[in-house]
């Protein structure tokens, strides 16, 4: 059942994004590309470049003291967002996004930790930025005489984990495992509260939340992950920065390589701003907007025979005791190839994304149209996105 009950708090928050205000007749349907920025967020960044823009870490002047403050705040701000049971021990490292977030996972940490023998366990039909890191890492040892096999995760029917199946693809020797809070394509939950349990105590876990920060409460302790990155610019933060968060329980301690240079300060202001307002809004209550806009339009298309929805498809109908989508919804039309299909959107006033979604290599072979909600689109628009697409039917 759509609820009803959190129409009024949505509107208020929708009211609160300025783009979608000055174009009504514009529905941003592309979230999981990108988010967009609430007032909040803009009025922050404009604060801090307008009164104490300066360099962090490289001055004794007030505005230089206070940047490095607020670099230093903002850790414990998306340490406090993720629900860490440890602080104190674990570690918020700023990254400009989820990809560079996992690379510098394989780089700066996995390649230490890895010996001749030993196993991986990497999920080939999700995001790309979640597979190749892991298997350049294990190149870059092969050339240095460390033979690493990788594994591949097992899928269920539903596209989910196979849990069982996990369960016999580890060994004594899988030391990593590499997992995906909310599928990029298909928009389920991946059940990482079952990961741990399927694995055992040992392997480290790196966990892509780049879909899920920001849509609905992600809880390290709940996953017990080692590590999770996430993308700002999904989490309505302005683009280019992002989190990787490492618990440091298992293996070396997480310290990233290099010299670290200049960090992305209004970036991570934004980031500051946005997990602030999206506390307030309440990521109980944008999961549930979101997952009821995605029951919507799931419910909607199985009524409309040209259309394929991807993914499981018990968890189609609005009322279904399956599992729904997370806000994503990808589907094909059976006649009308999905870029041409993205193009009559897009006249018609949608945006949506239309391509493979740089699925790694045992993802969808064929592109597709994904739709993409956020708690500022409403029930509104999913109905007269069902319209058009029902123009179309066969």
């Amino acid at each position: 059942m759509f609820p009803d009950e959190l129409r009024c708090w949505q509107e208020g928050l929708r009211e609160q994004f300025p783009i979608l205000v000055a174009d009504p007749g514009q529905v941003y349907l592309d979230s999981a590309a990108t988010a967009q920025k609430p007032q909040a967020v803009l009025d922050a960044v404009t604060g801090y470049l307008t009164s104490e823009n300066a360099n962090a870490g490289r001055g004794t002047y007030r505005w230089a003291n206070r940047t490095t403050a607020l670099i230093d705040q903002a850790r414990e701000r998306v340490s406090a967002f993720l629900g860490d049971p440890s602080p104190s021990r674990s570690g918020v490292h700023f990254v400009s996004g989820t990809t560079e977030g996992l690379r510098t996972v394989a780089r700066d940490w996995l390649v230490g930790e890895l010996r001749d023998g030993d196993e991986i366990i990497v999920p080939f039909a999700d995001h790309t930025a979640n597979t190749m890191p892991w298997q350049e890492a294990v190149d870059l040892l092969a050339r240095q005489g460390v033979r690493v096999a990788v594994r591949e995760m097992p899928y269920d029917a539903a596209h989910d984990y196979d849990m069982r199946a996990l369960a016999g693809t580890v060994t004594s020797r899988t030391r990593f495992i590499a997992a995906t809070h909310v599928h990029h394509v298909y928009g389920g939950d991946m059940n990482l509260a079952r990961l741990r349990a399927a694995v055992g105590p040992s392997p480290v876990i790196c966990v892509d939340a780049a879909q899920s920060a920001g849509h609905l409460p992600v809880d390290v302790a709940a996953m017990d992950a080692d590590f999770v990155v996430f993308s700002g610019h999904k989490a309505m933060a302005l683009p280019g920065t992002g989190v990787l968060w490492a618990a440091n329980r298992r293996g070396a301690r997480f310290t990233p390589g290099g010299w670290s240079g200049t960090p992305n300060t209004s970036g991570i202001v934004s980031l500051v701003a946005a997990l602030d307002w999206l506390d307030a809004a309440g990521l109980d209550r944008i999961a549930r907007w979101t997952v009821a806009l995605g029951a919507r339009l799931t419910d909607g298309l199985r009524k409309l025979p040209a259309y394929e929805v991807l993914g499981c498809q018990r968890s189609l109908a609005a009322d279904s005791p399956v599992q729904q989508r997370h806000g994503i919804v990808t589907l094909r039309h059976h006649a009308i190839g999905s870029n041409d299909l993205g193009f009559i959107l897009a006249a018609e006033g949608f945006m949506v994304r239309s391509d493979g979604h740089c699925q790694a290599h045992q993802g969808e072979k064929t592109s597709s149209v994904r739709v993409s909600l956020h708690v500022y689109n409403t029930a509104d628009e999913v109905d007269r996105l069902l319209d058009v697409l029902a123009g179309l039917d066969d």
